[in-house]
């Protein structure tokens, strides 16, 4: 057994925990929407066709807020194909992921799944193949009250959506209508000066680097800021992150590289702000993340178009739940900067909920450690400063055994750790010394003798969090032994 050591101190604040920081993110790709959310004749479905099975799911979930309709669906999308009578729409290739898009739901549908499902909308525009025009009119249909053509052909009460995205991933070569910075930048500012026209209530997310392994990543920032940065208030951060053959440490500690991520975006975007003499700070919307084994994932080489074709269905792990806890500890480890996180996505393709057309709905192993985060990690997030052995990896270089991060409020603190030894389990020390009235704890914990195993429809309960025995609190310290490659939350109340 490794031993491993913490100290909790509500002095080593780190900022408040934005509730968005545990969004999720719906594309028309897939089956995420069309069989996911959405599939009438059901035996779930209501009225509207929306699968109830998954909706509870969603709200077990805990996700404040969902972005849509994409991702690189997005850029070639013309919104006005999804409103009016549903028969009259019309049938679409997507080019992003090749296939027909039937225009069933649109935003008003999705409206109305959102409204239901308790999550707030997170709407992206189009700046592939549109533009200003598409952008600013989507803004009226949306969120004017009435007495103009959009909102008035809307009818009822507006959306109020109140988040937008200006585009999606410009900077990759792979999406339909790809920018050098400074093009985009410049339809960035354009349209975000009309939309505000419409609106100055909302908030706005530029376009940062699709990744921190992008050729112009820092420099794509800071040309986009040098222009917008006036005109925006956060700039989005997308990372996927997956086992290669049989590197699990390396895995285990890929929150590594989420931190420097978040860190160098954090630092050019002050760099701007001192340069331009800013008083206000860019914050970062990490609007797409999540484990995602892009190797087996062959692309759009199929030339024969399908409707709701099964596209990246990964099936998690206990190995990836883990990996996905940890990335929660970095978003979380960075609250004062990151004020928007978007897990990728929802139902289905890459995502935490499984569905099968006509049948089941199951929860992913990854499920488990996003819903506990999203319910518990709600207040301040404080920094916990640790002592640990180090593992070696080949990608990061030695790496602390356990990572860590801790959340107070009113009913106490919360501790989420990831233990990365493959082998050992650590007994770990928490000094709580500056919290005395914290007197009882309880210690939950996703791990299994098997890493690689898996929930399905047939064992939907396969993996999930275990109740530890209760650590023990004695002269202000806390005692508890974190299983091998396990995901912990530790409350102390």
């Amino acid at each position: 057994m490794l031993n491993a050591s913490l100290t909790v101190d509500p002095a080593y604040t780190i900022g408040t925990v934005d509730p968005r920081l545990y969004g999720s993110f719906v594309e028309h790709m897939g089956r995420c929407v069309y069989t996911g959310i959405y599939e009438p004749g059901h035996p779930s479905a209501n009225g509207d066709g929306f699968r109830q099975d998954v909706a509870e799911l969603v709200r077990e979930l805990g996700v404040p807020i969902v972005r849509y309709p994409g991702g690189n669906f997005v850029s070639n999308y013309r919104w006005e194909d999804g409103i009016g009578p549903v028969a009259d729409r019309p049938r679409r290739l997507d080019l992003a992921w090749r296939s027909l898009e039937t225009n069933e739901v649109g935003v008003g549908e999705f409206m109305t799944w959102a409204r239901a499902a308790g999550v707030d909308p997170m709407m992206a525009v189009n700046l592939g193949t549109r533009g200003l025009e598409a952008a600013r009119d989507l803004v009226e249909y949306c969120n004017l009250p009435g007495g103009t053509y959009w909102s008035d052909l809307r009818g009822g009460d507006p959306y109020g959506i109140k988040v937008w995205c200006l585009g999606n991933e410009m900077d990759g070569p792979w999406q339909t209508g790809h920018k050098t910075a400074e093009e985009y930048a410049r339809i960035a500012v354009e349209t975000a000066k009309a939309m505000r026209q419409v609106d100055p209530s909302i908030e706005l997310v530029a376009c940062g680097s699709s990744n921190r392994a992008m050729p112009t990543f820092g420099s794509w920032e800071a040309t986009v800021l040098k222009e917008a940065y006036e005109a925006v208030d956060y700039i989005s951060a997308h990372a996927y992150y997956q086992q290669h053959g049989d590197d699990r440490a390396s895995f285990l500690a890929v929150a590594t590289d989420m931190d420097a991520f978040i860190e160098e975006v954090v630092a050019t975007a002050d760099h701007v702000r001192a340069v331009k003499r800013q008083s206000k700070r860019i914050h970062i919307s990490f609007d797409e993340w999540n484990v995602w084994y892009q190797s087996r994932f062959v692309g759009e080489t199929n030339l024969e178009v399908e409707q709701t074709p099964r596209l990246i269905e990964d099936v998690y792990s206990v190995t990836d739940a883990v990996v996905v806890g940890n990335l929660l500890i970095s978003l979380l480890r960075h609250a004062d900067r990151v004020k928007i996180g978007c897990l990728a996505q929802l139902v289905n393709v890459i995502a935490p909920i499984m569905t099968e057309p006509g049948g089941a709905v199951w929860k992913q192993a990854s499920f488990h450690p996003f819903a506990l985060t999203a319910r518990y990690g709600q207040g301040t997030a404080l920094q916990t400063v640790a002592s640990a052995p180090s593992v070696p990896t080949s990608l990061y270089g030695d790496v602390p055994v356990i990572d860590s991060v801790a959340v107070s409020s009113p009913d106490g603190v919360v501790i989420f750790a990831v233990n990365r030894s493959l082998d050992d389990s650590v007994a770990l020390d928490v000094d709580l010394r500056s919290l005395p009235s914290l007197s009882a704890a309880s210690h939950t914990a996703l791990f299994d003798d098997d890493p690689d195993a898996v929930n399905t429809a047939a064992s939907p309960d396969r993996v999930a969090p275990k109740t530890v025995d209760d650590p023990k609190i004695d002269g202000g310290r806390l005692q508890a032994v974190l299983p091998p490659l396990s995901w912990n939350m530790i409350r102390v109340s």
